[in-house]
């Protein structure tokens, strides 16, 4: 699995890919966590499990990514590690993270949700997934 972030005006775009599509998710949740802080940070004490569906890919990357954003608002936490689930186009995760503490993770942006702007899910050439898309800062 790997992720990166990408600049995109005033937003940032979060970039995960891997061998399998729930690979790729994880890293677009990865690269989510890094639009808000360094992910080498945050602890893995705590996990949440999420759970959704959608009719395509695409759909389900921005469930997930907004389902994440919840959870960090609502539980007040950073998550730094994932395991992805994928089964047609229902997703089942659990998230590790723990609760934010400024002083430690020097939060930089807070994301308030996954956008449809730059969305991409797909097998590339190469054999390995791509999932992406912007995220609102």
């Amino acid at each position: 699995m790997s992720w990166e972030t990408f600049p995109h005006e005033a937003d940032v775009g979060v970039r995960g890919s891997g061998a399998t599509l729930a690979e790729a998710f994880a890293g677009a949740a990865t690269a989510m966590t890094a639009a808000i802080c360094d992910p080498a940070r945050v602890g893995a004490g705590a996990t949440v499990t999420i759970e959704c569906a959608a009719p395509d890919a695409e759909l389900l990357l921005v469930d997930w990514l907004n389902a994440l954003v919840y959870e960090m608002a609502t539980r007040r936490m950073l998550f730094s590690r994932f395991e992805v689930n994928i089964d047609g186009h229902q997703l089942r995760a659990t998230a590790w993270g723990e609760a934010v503490d400024v002083a430690k993770h020097q939060p930089a942006a807070e994301v308030k949700g996954a956008s449809f702007c730059e969305l991409v899910v797909r097998r590339e050439a190469d054999g390995r997934w791509l999932a992406q898309c912007v995220v609102d800062v």
